[in-house]
């Protein structure tokens, strides 16, 4: 299967919004006699588990508790390109991937779990629902929460919307980031984020020359600023030449919506410090294909 990175919040869509981004983690799961085995190349391969607690193993586990269903055993083979602890939805994908593979191996017909009960299932794992909506919808999603159900609708980019990923050595844990984060925010605050939220709905998908103004953000990125300096220099460098910067996640990546005109001047501004990595917007979300 392969799973695609994702941004989430996109400024004022604070656990809300979500993009998913061209760039892929690929997970192939193999049914064996017993026991388990996981194979990992690529980004956070010498740090993640390779046990029941790899987190595509246990969202699997979760899945096939949820759905039915238990493999005698196990072959996981991970190729992940997505990079970790840098607000680019490497958690989501993961969960993601193996909620997927649970639909499979968990049900005669994986048409009887749909798409909206993988986004419950990953939403509970994840703990909201924005990075993995983008994940399993693609294009730009919208997230919420309607009761105890997770819910999402995907929404077509304008096609004229580049999409450029600045990120940095350095990581940042969400955790981390989401403990900077007030309880409460002034009323007139809330107020502006609400409206800019709305407008980046119609700048992403309809006028993508509103985009810098829809962008802007009280919510969560002025409390995070201080912990990740060099991201929020980094987004006033490009918001001050007309770029469309926000934190992407919680960060420490900083992504740019741009044109193809203004992709270049990015990487120009952004310097040698950060990895710079233009993006296609995904617009088809998490895919499975069964091997018999």
């Amino acid at each position: 299967m392969r799973v695609p990175a994702t941004s989430a919040n996109l400024g004022p869509g604070f656990d809300s919004f979500g993009l998913s981004l061209g760039w892929y983690d690929e997970v192939t799961v193999t049914v064996v006699d017993a026991g388990l085995e996981v194979k990992v190349t690529g980004e956070g391969a010498d740090a993640v588990p390779r046990d029941e607690s790899h987190l595509v193993v246990s969202s699997l586990r979760a899945g096939l508790r949820l759905w039915g269903g238990e493999p005698p055993g196990l072959r996981l083979a991970c190729r992940n390109r997505i990079p970790h602890s840098r607000g680019l939805g490497s958690s989501a994908s993961a969960i993601v991937a193996g909620l997927m593979a649970a639909r499979v191996l968990g049900t005669e017909s994986p048409a009887a779990v749909d798409d909206t009960d993988v986004l419950q299932a990953a939403a509970e794992l994840e703990g909201h629902p924005d990075n993995v909506a983008a994940c399993i919808y693609g294009g730009f999603t919208v997230a919420w929460q309607d009761g105890d159900r997770a819910r999402a609708t995907s929404l077509r980019p304008h096609p004229d919307v580049v999409v450029v990923a600045c990120v940095p050595a350095q990581p940042m844990s969400t955790e981390a980031a989401r403990g900077l984060l007030p309880a409460t925010v002034p009323h007139a605050d809330a107020a502006f984020s609400a409206s800019r939220a709305g407008l980046l709905v119609a700048a992403l998908t309809q006028h993508p020359d509103l985009l810098l103004a829809a962008t802007e953000d009280r919510l969560h990125q002025p409390y995070r600023s201080a912990a990740m300096a060099p991201s929020a220099k980094l987004i006033d460098a490009l918001r001050a030449r007309g770029v469309a910067a926000v934190v992407s996640g919680a960060g420490p990546t900083v992504l740019a919506l741009t044109s193809a005109s203004g992709a270049a001047e990015v990487g120009t501004i952004a310097g040698s410090d950060w990895r710079v990595e233009p993006c296609e917007i995904d617009p088809e979300g998490a895919s499975v294909e069964s091997v018999e």
